[in-house]
């Protein structure tokens, strides 16, 4: 066991590297997009929302912390791999060293799943002066932990499948920016048509939203959306693994 959690440092050492030198743009970057959905739909139109015993503010900071767990362990995740496939073959030297295909992918997740939480931390925190009725409990943290790393593998898997830097944005804009709007972390679901709804469900922000929402609120807790996290989390891992021993990297 130590020696497979040794290879998973040796894997994600030079992207923590990569982490730590860059680390001021890196934060930036992850900070910009979060904080304008806060500032626009948290205040900008907070004003036009039916006033309810839960300020929008509150309902809204959850759902923006799935996002970021979204946008900020996917995007450094996937970008980062794709580069070393495509431009520095750097990822053809690794595949020749006697790794486990497990440690490969979760060394590769690994600079995701770190930049995800510190994004997510950022927000939340700031959120906890701002929305009183949210709550830092161990259920939020390990929802938000499954979070990073589900988005994380999922871009693993989208750099393993991308034929060009082209195929990552096509990718990013048919799958990525859809969910960024639709699933749940701006609104409401419940609202919604059923066969809406069912169809949002089968994507995993959706879930994300949903369980870190109810961690953070104290609400009775979605464990079916949870188990669907996880699914998806065992569901990335095992296509990437898939990609790995079948494809010609």
């Amino acid at each position: 066991m130590m020696d497979f959690f040794r290879e998973i440092y040796y894997v994600a050492w030079g992207d923590l590297k990569f982490l730590r030198h860059n680390a001021v743009n890196i934060m930036i970057m992850s900070l910009v997009s979060p904080l304008l959905y806060l500032f626009t739909f948290g205040y900008g139109l907070a004003g036009n929302m039916v006033e309810t015993e839960l300020p929008y503010i509150a309902f809204i900071i959850p759902g923006i912390v799935a996002l970021s767990s979204l946008n900020a362990s996917f995007s450094s995740t996937a970008t980062r791999l794709n580069v070393q496939r495509l431009y520095y073959r750097s990822f053809d030297e690794m595949m020749i060293c006697p790794l486990r295909h497990s440690s490969i992918i979760l060394g590769k997740s690994t600079l995701g799943v770190v930049r995800g939480l510190l994004s997510c931390s950022f927000i939340f925190i700031m959120g906890l002066f701002l929305a009183p009725q949210l709550m830092l409990t161990p259920l939020f943290v390990l929802c938000l932990l499954l979070s990073c790393y589900t988005f994380s593998l999922l871009g693993v898997t989208a750099a393993l499948l991308a034929k060009s830097h082209q195929t990552m944005a096509t990718f990013s804009a048919l799958v990525i920016l859809p969910m960024t709007f639709l699933c749940g972390t701006f609104f409401a679901l419940d609202n919604l048509p059923p066969a809406i709804q069912a169809i949002l469900y089968a994507f995993p922000l959706t879930h994300s939203s949903t369980i870190l929402r109810a961690a953070a609120l104290g609400w009775d807790f979605p464990w079916i959306s949870l188990i669907a996290l996880t699914g998806f989390f065992i569901a990335f891992f095992l296509i990437d693994i898939h990609l790995i021993k079948t494809r010609k990297i």
